[in-house]
């Protein structure tokens, strides 16, 4: 299958809506509402999608489309496209840099294209399973063999508590090298970058997920949910180097 096209046409994707988002970034009078599930949602968010939707339609019109601010079309195509306009609202809000957009196309259920835009830092990451690019320039992860030389990222550190075994989350902290909160789509830019060995999230969406999978195998790494399963279709995330991961599977789940 020839994904040059949709390749170019994911680049659009992301050009357009991350100038569409850039400048809602730091104003103090941007407005955030809290949506039914609690989660927070701003005129970027919503914006952004509305316009990638567009797009797609105009291009593509018999894709699908399944995006966090207005859900699920044409849902059975061939071709789908997973959209999530701005990954870490709470962040992006704030000022803070540690958000991005994800877009994924799948084809027949499986990711075949993801990418993690960083639009205010200008970081544009494209995946496609067997190789990911920052910028055009080809990234992998680290080798980092050993939990006690981990740098470990999570969005949040009570959520594995709340949703998984927090206990055994809590003793992997404790064993890593470094733990911080650089969450959110940014953690796996940071992982498929190098900055990073491994990323958690214990809860997750659809559109949270898709565009990572492509993009962490492309750059060499393992992403699984919680339990080391097939991540496609997952309510959670573990990403990390291909020597580090079966070693956190086993730390999360004693």
């Amino acid at each position: 299958m020839n994904l040059e096209p949709y390749r170019a046409f994911l680049l659009e994707l992301a050009e357009k809506s991350g100038a569409f988002i850039r400048p809602w970034f730091g104003r103090p009078d941007l407005a955030v509402e809290t949506k039914s599930d609690q989660t927070p949602v701003t005129v970027a968010d919503r914006g952004a999608e509305e316009l990638m939707r567009r797009m797609i339609h105009e291009r593509f019109p018999d894709h699908g489309i399944l995006g966090e601010e207005y859900g699920a079309e044409n849902a059975g195509a061939e071709f789908t496209w997973v959209l999530d306009p701005v990954d870490g609202t709470r962040a992006f809000a704030a000022g803070s840099p540690l958000f991005g957009t994800l877009i994924a196309l799948m084809h027949q259920g499986q990711p075949v294209l993801g990418v993690i835009h960083q639009p205010v830092l200008g970081q544009l990451l494209v995946g496609d399973g067997a190789r990911t690019t920052l910028n055009g320039r080809p990234v992998r992860v680290r080798a980092t063999a050993r939990l006690e030389d981990a740098t470990l990222l999570c969005s949040d550190p009570l959520t594995p508590a709340q949703h998984q075994n927090g206990a055994a989350f809590a003793a992997l902290t404790a064993r890593v090298k470094l733990v911080r909160t650089w969450g959110d789509c940014y953690g796996y830019l940071l992982l498929a970058t190098g900055g990073a060995d491994v990323m958690c999230d214990p809860i997750m969406n659809p559109w949270d997920i898709a565009a990572l999978i492509p993009v962490v195998r492309g750059a060499g790494g393992i992403i699984t949910d919680w339990q080391g399963r097939d991540p496609v279709g997952a309510a959670s995330i573990v990403a990390a180097t291909p020597a580090l991961h079966p070693r956190v599977i086993a730390a999360l789940n004693p």
